[in-house]
């Protein structure tokens, strides 16, 4: 026993309390260093472009992501994605990073909410348990997994060898005429060809069938049919042919090649593909052609009879999936069944937490690929919650994003709960109410993009509060309710909508106004909004679905901006637009236009170096001495938007069409954004503003906008506000699914619906005012609305 009164020396190990960072320099952060506390809450604060991402993910989380990697052998290295070091010079003190980003979920049209958690896996090993009739292992439940049966001759060597005759059968749950889909594809023949015309004369309508091409030649050149003849006039075979033949081998022009009927060759070039991974023209194309009806062999349900026959307590798994996740809960907690007890258990902790985080109004068998951002954010968080690893780094992108100011508060516990198991957590996140939270901030600014990148401040919430900075000032600021509201100018009728959890709603959404559709999470919102509203001319959806494109995509080629300035260029230097492309004629040779030579290291960590013959430009040194304003390419493309605007705007280089891109690109808050910049570095919210300032150029008449204000600081917001109100001004309807209070006190009417999620939400609470909202307080969101403006 210990007589001395002193408190003993803290031991060593437990003075490593701080993650280190110095010097870091990814994308736009400058020489940036900070000290982040450990089994802390750390905040990072500061205006969209700020810099926070780099800080956060492309550094901290990255480079502990590289570490971790390098521990395995160089044989399982060979399989992982190669991770550069990031930018910085000294990273102490470093945990495991576990990163729960708002990347959407897997397009893969088989991937669900309980197969993406363990929840489906284990309600497999319960039926195939408890469910009568048995009719197999675990697998006899799975939509993923077919029946198969083979038989076959194997020669056992046994003494004298002799042939064996053998079956091998394996019971799997999917249905065989969907394929585990739950939904079957019709084609419109009328939108795959001309029947008028031959297929000389271009019958073949599908993109990329057209005009002399292989796809075109293959049916041109086939042999089977006339190709001077119209379709109209095929007899059955060369019909049958033309449309269904089975793949079969000749040459075509001297060439091996597979002849395969249109349809099938559709089928596996297209149809096979997740819809949001086409290009544009394909995906419009897949959209006219195709119509997905539900599977009338399994009634949606992806699974085979055998599968949907054996019930437990009167309820099969493709029922249990369909339930909502927090009727499931109820569900499991009355099977007290001895011999899967444990079983039970972990299944009712991982149903419990979905109810926990909020998302109680989901079902198991929801396709991933259509949660929201903020739902896919917390089904990835369920993963972490059971989890038993403490001293682990965990960092969020925003987790409040798609949530009800109702919600933020569940979210606030659950990241502190994660927080006092000993764990450290980083977020990076806008909204006050979250900010609150905090044990530490560290705000980035003082701008955005080259006008940011360093440290404004360090500390706690109350002397953010106090200081001086962006963040700081505006971190109290309250939207006041609009005095006046507009006029409707007319209204879109909706009757009996009944979409996913909608309950036969009837409502009148006023044009020509500012309309925000509210309500908590799971109430019906979006399926309201994009499922109701006739996808006609003159709707203009713009959403937060990832940008898809490469390091060579940039601001300048996605919104089309290149091409007028490539033209100006061209006739400025009396050559041609194509020099002036670094994905065509004018690319630099050494790096084909890239900017960066990428050395594959085999299974170390790939390297990619600046191309030392075009120094980072991405063009030819011939293309570099034409001139346009005293600038070449690489100089425009290195420009800001705002920049650029000054630039395109008068003078010699006074280029109308790349004018106006330019000043909807500052409409929108991205004057800071270089034009030339790899779309891979832009965060969520800056691609959601790309996107819409791409769409102001259209003719649509009625805007629909998916929570535009994700991603953008408190000082952003009311940019954004001003932004609306022009569309507004100019003729436009705008019509906004928003949880921020500040979007809310500013629009002409709001639609509420509610009043909870799943089942108990799908009816509209609240149709009026903002002002009317406040001063009756009936709903949840006039509560919140209230409180914030200080009603």
């Amino acid at each position: 026993m210990r007589t001395d009164a002193h408190s003993p020396e803290p031991h060593l190990a437990d003075s490593h309390d701080l993650i280190r960072v110095h010097g870091a320099r990814e994308n736009n952060l400058k020489d940036v260093s900070v000290e982040i506390p450990k089994r802390r809450l750390t905040v990072f604060t500061g205006v969209s472009g700020s810099g926070k991402s780099s800080l956060v993910f492309d550094t901290i989380a990255a480079e502990s992501q590289r570490l971790i990697n390098e521990t395995y052998s160089a044989f399982v290295q060979g399989f992982m994605p190669t991770l550069a070091r990031p930018e910085v010079d000294v990273l102490d003190g470093l945990t495991t990073a576990i990163s729960v980003d708002q990347q959407r979920m897997g397009g893969d049209p088989r991937s669900t909410v309980g197969t993406a958690t363990d929840a489906h896996a284990m309600l497999r090993i319960l039926f195939s348990r408890l469910g009568e009739p048995h009719i197999g292992p675990p697998g006899a439940f799975s939509f993923n997994t077919p029946s198969v049966k083979a038989a076959g001759a194997i020669t056992v060597e046994r003494g004298a060898q002799k042939a064996q005759k053998v079956t091998f059968s394996r019971t799997g749950g999917m249905c065989p005429r969907c394929e585990g889909r739950g939904t079957v594809t019709d084609l419109d023949l009328a939108q795959l060809y001309d029947e008028s015309l031959s297929i000389a004369e271009g019958a073949i309508t599908v993109p990329g069938y057209k005009g002399g091409g292989w796809n075109s030649r293959l049916y041109a050149e086939s042999g089977f049919f006339d190709p001077g003849k119209p379709i109209s006039r095929f007899t059955k075979k060369e019909l049958h042919d033309f449309l269904h033949r089975e793949p079969t081998r000749m040459k075509i022009a001297g060439i091996n090649m597979t002849y395969e009927g249109l349809i099938p060759r559709i089928q596996k070039s297209m149809l096979s593909k997740d819809k949001e991974g086409m290009q544009p023209h394909i995906r419009e194309f897949v959209e006219r052609a195709v119509t997905f009806t539900t599977c009338p062999e399994c009634d949606g349900t992806r699974l085979n009879e055998g599968a949907r026959s054996s019930k437990i307590k009167k309820i099969s798994i493709a029922d249990a999936c369909q339930m909502e996740i927090r009727d499931l809960a109820e569900w499991v907690r009355g099977l007290a069944e001895p011999s899967v007890a444990p079983l039970l258990t972990a299944l009712q902790h991982s149903l419990d937490s979905f109810v926990e985080i909020g998302l109680g109004y989901l079902s198991l068998d929801r396709p991933a690929a259509t949660l929201s951002g903020g739902e896919a954010q917390r089904v990835k968080m369920i993963r972490h919650l059971g989890s038993s690893l403490t001293d682990v780094t965990y960092v969020f992108d925003e987790p409040t994003i798609g949530l009800h100011p109702h919600d933020i508060q569940r979210m606030n516990d659950l990241l502190l709960q994660l927080r006092d198991k000993g764990n450290t957590v980083l977020v990076v996140e806008h909204k006050p109410e979250a900010i609150a939270i905090a044990d530490h901030v560290v705000d980035l600014g003082p701008g955005a993009g080259t006008a940011g990148g360093t440290v404004c401040f360090e500390g706690t919430v109350e002397g953010l509060r106090a200081s001086d900075t962006t963040t700081g000032r505006h971190l109290d600021d309250r939207a006041a309710i609009k005095e006046t509201v507009r006029e409707a100018a007319g209204a879109l009728e909706i009757r009996g909508a009944r979409a996913n959890n909608l309950q036969g709603v009837d409502v009148d959404i006023p044009l020509g106004v500012l309309v925000v559709v509210t309500g908590v999470a799971g109430s019906g919102k979006s399926s309201l909004v994009h499922g109701s509203i006739p996808t006609a001319e003159g709707v203009v959806y713009v959403d937060q679905a990832p940008i898809r494109g490469s390091r060579r995509s940039n601001p300048a080629t996605y919104t089309g901006l290149l091409e007028p300035i490539r033209k100006a260029f061209a006739k400025a230097n009396g050559v041609k637009p194509a020099l002036f492309s670094a994905n065509s004629e004018g690319a630099c040779p050494t790096c084909n236009g890239a900017g960066v030579v990428y050395t594959d290291l085999g299974m170390m960590a790939g390297v990619s170096t600046t191309c030392e013959d075009c120094e980072g430009k991405r063009f030819q040194a011939a293309v570099l001495e034409y001139h346009l304003g005293g600038q070449d390419i690489s100089e425009v493309l290195a420009m800001s938007v705002t920049e650029a605007e000054e630039f395109f705007g008068s003078g010699e280089a006074h280029t109308p069409a790349a004018h106006k891109i330019l000043e909807r690109l500052v409409d929108v808050g991205l004057g800071y954004l270089s034009i030339g910049q790899p779309l891979t570095t832009l965060s969520g919210g800056e691609r959601q503003r790309l996107k819409l300032a791409t769409h102001m150029g259209d003719k649509g008449g009625v805007y629909v906008l998916d929570e535009p204000t994700t991603g953008l600081h408190l000082a952003d917001v009311e940019q954004l506000l001003g932004l609306l109100d022009r569309l507004v001004d100019s003729g436009k309807s705008v019509i906004v699914i928003e949880h921020h209070q500040a979007v809310m006190a500013h629009a002409d009417w709001i639609i509420d619906l509610g009043p909870g999620a799943g089942h108990d939400g799908g009816r509209i609470v609240f149709e009026g005012t903002p002002a009317d909202l406040v001063d009756a307080r009936s709903t949840l969101t006039g509560e919140h609305l209230a409180e914030y403006v200080g009603a």
